[in-house]
């Protein structure tokens, strides 16, 4: 690249950020100026994870790591094979940041607050000279003699890297420049269930259930959390997500079918019940659960078979028995609406896959714009994957080839 080159970042998230610091890595004779409409830098990396920040997942095979995204995993993949998780991992390791993995695979700084991660990547801006304005919205760009005129600025280069947009308007001005963009709906949420009693259960989770959305394709299996508006937990999150388009279509109005013992070979789970029905013949039923269910829980799916609370499983006959499997493996709610998860505010839709050359990032419609992050009709399931592709296309974005 020429001496001089002049760079802009639009964006001071995760994606933004590191699109900056791969840009001034790189190119050490460019100057990169990063804009940030609002007067904070790096707002989600600090709130997520419930102020942990779940930097990335132990899960450091290009092509697994992509399966973990509803969308633009295939894309991503090679965009992973430049800079995966494992790379993320040394690379905060070598800037003084060691990560650990939970059980579950997810990966936190070993402090467990997420202030270290902002604090390592605020201290490489400032030793790569990245010039950082806050408070400076993008409202439009021109493009002039093959390069960009930004806030009155030259560019050669520009990273756009703004971020999910809840609406479709807020990527207007690069839909003006000539690239397609799929509308934004919501992406990780949790189910709501207004007229559902099972929500006096909140705070029980069932370790193993099977989701699905009654009249599609959509399952998803792990551990589910009940809340007092509805369901949540890594299943519904991730059904929420790779349903994304199809919830929104069904304006968040449907069926959820739950198969409670997570076991989806319905002969195996009636041995099981069968098996407990003669072991334990004269023990209460509520004592003698044959699956791994909270005590709680299993009251509630025995009073849901009409099971009363001082039965002895002798007492179960052939039709209640019958009614009881069916509520362990086939039962069904009722979902009217949707709640955010936590923080963990993610849209699919943003620009669209085709217009991006994922080995470079550069857009394949206006040639020195390049894009990273959410803007991207990108987005990856709970548990550290979003973080992921934000530092992935980060990387490759600011390579500026």
């Amino acid at each position: 690249m020429q001496g001089g080159l002049q760079v802009a970042v639009i964006g001071g998230g995760a994606a933004g950020f590191f699109a900056a610091l791969s840009a001034a890595e790189h190119h050490p004779e460019a100057r990169v100026v990063l804009f940030e409409r609002t007067s904070k830098l790096l707002s989600k990396v600090k709130i997520s994870g419930g102020g942990r920040c779940n930097v990335t997942h132990a899960c450091f095979s290009p092509a697994q790591l992509s399966k973990h995204y509803p969308r633009g995993g295939k894309q991503l993949k090679k965009a992973f094979s430049e800079f995966q998780a494992q790379d993320t991992v040394a690379w905060f390791e070598q800037r003084g940041v060691q990560l650990k993995t939970e059980a579950d695979g997810r990966m936190f700084p070993v402090t467990d607050s997420s202030q270290t991660i902002v604090d390592c990547l605020t201290r490489e801006a400032q030793r790569l000279g990245v010039d950082i304005r806050l408070q400076s919205p993008i409202h439009e760009l021109s493009r002039v003699d093959g390069g960009f005129v930004l806030h009155g600025e030259a560019f050669d280069r520009v990273v756009v890297a703004t971020g999910g947009s809840p609406k479709a308007q807020g990527l207007q001005w690069l839909a003006d420049l000539g690239h397609s963009i799929e509308p934004p709906v919501p992406s990780l949420f949790t189910f709501n269930m207004p007229k559902e009693p099972v929500t006096a259960l909140m705070g029980v989770v069932v370790p193993k259930a099977i989701v699905r959305i009654q009249g599609t394709k959509l399952v998803q299996e792990g551990p589910l959390l009940l809340t007092h508006w509805g369901m949540s937990g890594p299943a519904v999150l991730k059904l929420s997500a790779w349903g994304a388009r199809e919830l929104a279509e069904r304006a968040y109005d449907f069926q959820l079918q739950v198969n409670w013992v997570g076991v989806s070979n319905a002969s195996e789970a009636a041995s099981a019940l069968d098996a407990t029905m003669v072991e334990s013949r004269k023990k209460k039923v509520l004592n003698a659960c044959p699956f791994d269910l909270p005590k709680k829980f299993w009251a509630h799916l025995v009073a849901k078979a009409g099971i009363s609370s001082d039965s002895v499983w002798l007492d179960v006959g052939k039709k209640t028995r019958n009614k009881l499997l069916n509520t362990l493996l086939n039962d069904v709610y009722a979902v009217q609406g949707k709640t955010t998860f936590k923080e963990e505010f993610v849209t699919c839709g943003g620009v669209s896959l085709g217009d991006v050359d994922f080995q470079s990032m550069q857009s394949r419609v206006v040639p020195g714009m390049h894009f990273a992050g959410e803007v991207l009709n990108v987005d990856g399931v709970t548990g550290g994957f979003n973080f992921q592709a934000a530092w992935t296309t980060g990387f490759v974005a600011g390579q500026l080839r």
